[in-house]
């Protein structure tokens, strides 16, 4: 049982609800401390030292992780592939246009139904995934606007990023000090960045480097013309071989 990933995780709920976000930010969700119990039955089932590669996230989707507390976490998937469920509470301040319904969400994240999906497709079983993968967020707060608006974190002022940045550095440095994987890989430019900028010189056991694969964001035009084709390109240029095919040195 990973009881250190949920200290870190709860630490994090401790430390980010001292934040406080002004307009056009009208509300934030944390679902480590609303969807407390699916995602800490995440953590310890499938939160193992040494993985080969740790893919690294930015923030929860309103329909991902904000209803189901993990990461990229589209609600059939969690449920009936990763067989994580649980209760989810209510957030404090609910957005309107936002509710958390949990895994009664009918909503489909489009993200992590490819990232879950590929994973599902390419490994067959979540046990198989999860002994050379884990998934983390860098961040694990939702922002949104007025309107509704999804508000990603690099959108929030200079002032609010710095408070923000300085606490999910922390928990980000602690968590891959304790899995200790071969990889790091950023789910996009904005993860690979933190951690190139978090993780420098961060001494483990195991020395590990960090790399990048494609978003696999609706917003991506890469993204939709084949996300998963296109993340097995990634994995193997950066020489992480899978089931369907070695990787490329």
């Amino acid at each position: 049982m990973s009881a250190e990933l949920i200290q870190i995780s709860r630490g994090l709920v401790k430390k980010l609800a001292r934040l406080e976000f002004a307009e056009p930010i009208t509300h934030v969700y944390n679902p480590l401390d609303y969807a407390r119990e699916p995602h800490e039955l995440y953590l310890e089932r499938f939160g193992n030292k040494h993985p080969e590669a740790v893919l690294l996230g930015m923030n929860p989707g309103p329909f991902g992780m904000a209803q189901t507390g993990v990461p990229f976490g589209e609600v059939a998937l969690v449920r009936d592939w990763i067989g994580v469920s649980g209760k989810v509470k209510k957030p404090n301040n609910e957005h309107p246009k936002r509710p958390i319904l949990g895994f009664d969400c009918p909503r489909s994240e489009v993200s992590g139904a490819r990232l879950w999906g590929w994973a599902k497709e390419e490994f067959g079983t979540p046990e198989k995934f999860f002994e050379k993968f884990f998934i983390l967020n860098y961040c694990p707060l939702v922002f949104m606007e007025e309107s509704g608006k999804n508000r990603t974190p690099d959108k929030c002022t200079k002032e609010e990023r710095e408070k923000l940045y300085k606490i999910c550095d922390d928990a980000l440095r602690k968590a891959i000090a304790w899995l200790e994987p071969k990889w790091v890989i950023g789910v996009g430019n904005f993860a690979e960045t933190r951690a190139k900028d978090v993780l420098e010189g961060l001494e483990t056991s195991v020395p590990f480097q960090i790399g990048r694969v494609l978003h696999p964001s609706p917003q991506s035009p890469a993204a939709n013309r084949g996300w998963a084709d296109a993340v097995q390109k990634d994995f193997a240029k950066i020489g992480i071989s899978l089931p369907g095919g070695p990787a490329l040195n």
